[in-house]
């Protein structure tokens, strides 16, 4: 069994902890009990990092696409030697069925090969004068890139804001969230035990708004990539603003699921469920919102509670769990919150409603059905183990619902009818489009989002673009 592991920072290469610092306390959400002590950054933590990532900076942007491959070659195959550790380490802290957790390391793997590839491709242009000239079009590395992750996807998260700049020729400062520190560090030793210079990559961890501020403020910074809630995005948008640093903002969704009458609804449910209720929904791309069309809304909305009512909930590192813990205290509080909001508002309860259990941080998966329009679940991302389930007559109303918030993260559509399938892709106001499938994404494709689901992309080619500016070079 893997032990949870003593906390630190990295720091040039130095693991940092105690000296009197502050401490975060690591939770299980399984259990409840504490299972580590994190060491918080202090401001001369901070200065040094950012003087590193300077000096990394300096090292890493005259890199050579081979040494950057080799590096990232060499943390993929540590990582899938590492596998059960790193996985067994997320469930801990973030309570995710073990299973999941695997397919978080496996996803990690696939996007620092993919990227070892791309540093290949990283191609500029020559333009031809009829005056003789030379112009030629380049893509450099942005510089020093301060990178912070939340905790729904410990290890994936963490190797996207590291992978990324990597593969560009930047330094990092990663800043993962608190509750899963084990993970983010567990990845990044992956990369310093293949031959990445120990300035390159940072880990910090700290009180958030403290770190941000700091780091955000420095003149070394020159890029913030942020994953997260659409709130904090907007207010670390503000601070990047007084630096005009670049950013990357991967935040808050509101999945709708147009489901039409022309599919085997049991089909659809197979998929649909699992999707919902993975990583007990704390998924920024999780299908929420089931817009159902009204001929076959009562067999989905029923066929989803039965589904529901028998997901098996448990410890994630137990066999045959489905669906784990939420992962922290407000996660359960907000679901009682919201839940009890829609039901004041004439929402019906179809499966669930309740936490599970006297220890750790369970709630049953939930369905709600018939919820209107101004309940705060139907605005607000809930982040957490709940379809909201509606009827509606025709396309336009359904597309219509689909497009009614800010958020346009991720949205899904099942029918059979191909012409409406393109008609879907386009009038769907999202950063990612799923026909028929509730799998989005992969290392060669870009993930993002438009409107308040932020902009910018990661993975794929473009995910390394985002870590580059272009120049423009003229020679007479």
């Amino acid at each position: 069994m893997t032990q949870y592991p003593s906390l630190h920072m990295i720091i040039d290469g130095e693991k940092i902890s105690g000296g009197g610092r502050r401490t975060f306390d690591v939770v299980n959400p399984a259990t409840g009990e504490a299972i580590g002590a994190l060491p918080l950054a202090e401001t001369a933590d901070l200065d040094r990092a950012l003087e590193v990532a300077a000096e990394g900076f300096r090292i890493w942007r005259k890199s050579t696409p081979q040494q950057r491959s080799a590096v990232l070659q060499g943390a993929a195959r540590l990582m899938l030697e590492r596998q059960e550790e790193l996985a067994t380490l997320a469930t801990m802290e973030q309570g995710k069925p073990l299973a999941e957790s695997r397919i978080e390391v496996l996803m990690n793997v696939g996007l620092f090969n993919f990227y070892a590839g791309e540093v290949f491709r990283l191609y500029g242009r020559e333009l031809v004068r009829p005056t003789g000239m030379r112009s030629t079009i380049r893509h450099e590395p942005v510089g020093v890139v301060a990178a912070f992750s939340p905790w729904n996807f410990p290890l994936g998260n963490v190797g996207r804001k590291l992978g990324a700049p990597i593969a560009a020729g930047c330094s990092v400062i990663m800043k993962s969230a608190e509750e899963t520190p084990a993970s983010a560090l567990g990845v990044m030793q992956c990369l310093l035990d293949a031959g990445l210079p120990k300035q390159v990559a940072q880990a910090v961890f700290g009180v958030p708004d403290e770190v941000s501020r700091h780091l955000l403020a420095s003149p070394i910074v020159r890029k913030l990539s942020f994953t997260g809630s659409t709130v904090i995005g907007k207010h670390l948008a503000k601070l990047a603003a007084e630096n005009m640093l670049r950013t990357t903002m991967e935040l808050g969704g509101h999945g709708p699921v147009l489901v039409f009458d022309d599919v085997d609804v049991d089909k659809v449910l197979d998929t649909a469920v699992a999707g919902k209720y993975r990583n007990s929904g704390q998924v920024c791309v999780s299908p929420t919102r089931f817009i159902v069309q009204e001929g076959v809304f009562e067999k989905f909305r029923d066929g989803f509670a039965e589904r529901a009512k028998a997901w098996k909930v448990g410890n994630g590192l137990e066999d045959g769990t489905q669906m784990g813990p939420m992962a922290n205290p407000r996660r359960p509080d907000a679901m009682e919150r919201l839940i009890g909001n829609a039901r004041d508002k004439g929402a019906n309860l179809d499966a669930g409603g309740e936490r599970i259990g006297n220890q750790g941080f369970f709630y049953a998966p939930s369905v709600l059905s018939e919820i209107p329009l101004d309940a705060d679940i139907m605005n607000e991302e809930p982040f957490g183990p709940v379809a909201l389930i509606n009827p509606y007559r025709d396309e336009a109303s359904m597309i219509a619902e689909a497009n009614r918030l800010p958020y346009g993260l991720a949205a899904f559509s099942w029918t059979n009818d191909v012409q409406r399938q393109r008609r879907l892709a386009d009038e769907l106001e999202s950063g990612m489009v799923g026909i028929n499938s509730h799998m989005i994404g992969g290392a060669d494709s870009p993930f993002g989002g438009v409107k308040w689901s932020g902009h910018g992309a990661e993975d794929g080619p473009e995910g390394i673009l985002a870590c580059m500016v272009t120049k423009a070079v003229h020679e007479g």
